[in-house]
């Protein structure tokens, strides 16, 4: 992986903490919550530095927010998103057992019908169970 190349991909500068959040991100298979991030990454990154190199990479459809049923908002690669289309409809796992919480790309959430009125604007499906590692 060119951490490098990702990043121009995304028309981002390659700064030490982004590249050690993204290096991060690539080599974890579940989703890290900020304070995750902020322990594995160099002390010298600030919690702001942190938050901000998140916000960025949000903003510009390279991660995406995976929420649990502990309200602890945790992030994750894109597997297809740019800043113009940014798609992540799609299952997230939690295991029950060791507590991580990961993408399922390949399973898409239905659509549902909403009653008159009311306008989706994302949608979010936390499955809860036993992950293939614990099991």
């Amino acid at each position: 992986m060119d951490l490098k190349n990702v990043l121009n991909n995304f028309k981002l500068k390659s700064t030490p903490c982004r590249a050690e959040v993204l290096t991060l991100l690539f080599n974890n298979e579940h989703a890290l919550s900020h304070s995750d991030i902020e322990q594995e990454v160099d002390h010298s990154f600030d919690r702001v530095t942190v938050y901000r190199t998140l916000k960025t990479f949000l903003d510009k459809g390279l991660i995406h927010k995976v929420l649990d049923d502990e309200g602890v908002t945790k992030y994750a690669l894109c597997s297809e998103c740019s800043k113009e289309e940014h798609n992540h409809e799609h299952v997230h796992f939690k295991c029950e057992q060791c507590g991580h919480t990961q993408c399922l790309d390949e399973i898409q959430i239905p659509d549902i019908s909403l009653p008159a009125g009311f306008k989706a604007h994302q949608k979010n499906l936390l499955i809860q169970g036993i992950c293939n590692q614990c099991n």
